[in-house]
């Protein structure tokens, strides 16, 4: 019988008081006891709702309804049919508004807690045997980036039993999931695991492999690669153009979290350093601006951060707003910097800003903000990370002929149903044309490339 609870079982955290001193992960996991007591909520909906949510398409009601048997691996043997990333999923993607958004359960309470299922069957079964190599259909293609994207069409093209390349500009696999998520909202055992799980099935990661750099699209064809999928992601900072901008101590958050979370520069034996500032301002209210403020908040900081509407249009997720407040972090919200002052040394001093309000809704839906007259005001600060968006690195683009750009620099689609590109066995997706979006849209982008590549050499043969 189903249990009748309105609120979701809560999940076991770590205090704030103790998680702003480590990196460890803040949620803890359910227990089998808590997993199967949030599961009993699930109404296993005959229209199943939650799965048009999803961007993979999990059986949810399905893999849920096994953990209400008692049945963990079949659940897993379920999750994973859909979602080669389930571990990792669990952890970052936005399920509130995805999956859960559409839950049943979510019109008189809280939805069924998917996103701590998820992880929760992820973990149970990360020691389970690796299923068995595919076959080998003697077809080779080329994947250019690590990230979820290029991982999930990976992974798909590979259970085909394709010949998979992984080409990474890094020296460590995982893209996103390494340089810019923290070790205290997704450990990087964990995407080790999944990395590992991709290699079983036979798919070859080159790290160090800068695609437009030490090689060009045109050569991976040359090299008898019959497709390349481009899912190198969203690595190109934006800037608000302000003043200042230039002065040390001012950092993109690609950068910041780059130096904290790849390199590990909160180690004391890391030789990758960071600023160690004891005040920092974030600007922006996504999730990499709460990511950045809580890896300064653990580093040692009195952090603040500025964002020019109010609380409710930040697009974070309520789970990082939550656990940001609970570690201390200031939200200075409807303010709008308009330059860094420095000291005589060039160093940061302070960020100097004005108080908004909100107008009529704007292009993106949202309420405009508006400058208030007579408001500016300054924030004392030694440290400045913007957090208001990337781009995609031109290098790629720039150094394949026929691939079209928009005026964003994203990839343009000739095919978007496809994720075909502007040339013929070029396909794309997550960020690389979409511009930063989440990890699951990217994987949903990465599978639906893969099916077709495969519809694509098969007709070639």
């Amino acid at each position: 019988m189903a249990n009748k609870s309105t609120i979701k079982t809560p999940i076991p955290e770590l205090a704030p008081e103790v998680r702003v001193t480590n990196f460890s992960e803040v949620a803890l996991g359910y227990t089998p006891e808590q997993a199967k007591e949030e599961a009993d909520r699930c109404l296993n909906c005959k229209k199943s709702p939650c799965v048009a949510g999803c961007p993979v398409g999990v059986q949810i009601p399905e893999f849920i309804g096994k953990i209400q048997e008692g049945d963990i691996p079949g659940a897993a043997e379920i999750l994973k049919s859909k979602n080669l990333l389930p571990a990792i999923c669990g952890r970052v993607c936005p399920q509130e508004t995805q999956c859960e958004a559409l839950c049943i359960r979510a019109k008189k309470g809280e939805s069924v807690g998917v996103g701590r299922l998820e992880r929760f069957v992820a973990d149970a079964t990360l020691d389970a045997p690796p299923p068995p190599k595919p076959a080998a259909n003697g077809h080779k293609v080329a994947v250019v980036g690590s990230g979820p994207s290029g991982l999930t069409c990976a992974g798909e093209l590979a259970s085909r039993g394709y010949e998979i390349t992984i080409f990474e500009a890094l020296h460590k696999a995982g893209g996103v999931l390494v340089y810019g998520i923290p070790e205290f909202r997704l450990p990087k055992a964990i995407v080790a695991r999944e990395l590992q799980s991709l290699e079983h099935m036979g798919v070859t990661i080159k790290t160090n492999s800068i695609v437009g750099r030490t090689f060009t699209v045109d050569e991976l064809f040359a090299q008898g690669y019959e497709a390349v999928f481009i899912g190198s992601g969203a690595g190109l900072p934006s800037f608000l153009g302000i003043p200042g901008e230039a002065y040390n101590g001012v950092y993109s958050a690609n950068e910041y979290l780059t130096r904290i979370n790849l390199m590990k520069a909160y180690d004391a034996d890391s030789r990758t350093p960071v600023q160690r500032a004891k005040t920092v301002c974030v600007i922006g209210g996504g999730n990499v601006a709460m990511d950045a403020a809580r890896c300064a908040r653990r580093i040692g900081a009195e952090v603040t951060i500025v964002y020019r509407r109010t609380e409710k249009e930040l697009p974070a997720r309520l789970e990082e707003i939550h656990h940001a407040k609970e570690e201390g972090i200031v939200f200075k919200l409807l303010t709008n910097p308009l330059r860094i002052d420095a000291d005589e040394k060039g160093w940061v001093k302070s960020l100097h800003c004005q108080q908004m309000k909100l107008g009529e809704p704007d292009a993106s839906g949202r309420a405009r903000p508006i400058p208030v007259e007579g408001s500016e005001f300054d924030i004392e600060t030694e440290c400045v990370v913007m957090a208001i968006g990337n781009s995609p690195n031109p290098l790629i683009s720039q150094t394949t002929e026929g691939l079209e750009v928009n005026r964003h620099g994203c990839l343009v689609l000739a095919d978007e149903e496809a994720m075909l590109t502007t040339r013929p066995g070029v396909y794309a997706g997550g960020d690389a044309v979409t511009g930063a979006a989440t990890v699951i849209l990217a994987m949903g982008a990465g599978k639906t490339a893969a099916q077709s590549i495969d519809s694509y050499i098969k007709r070639k043969k």
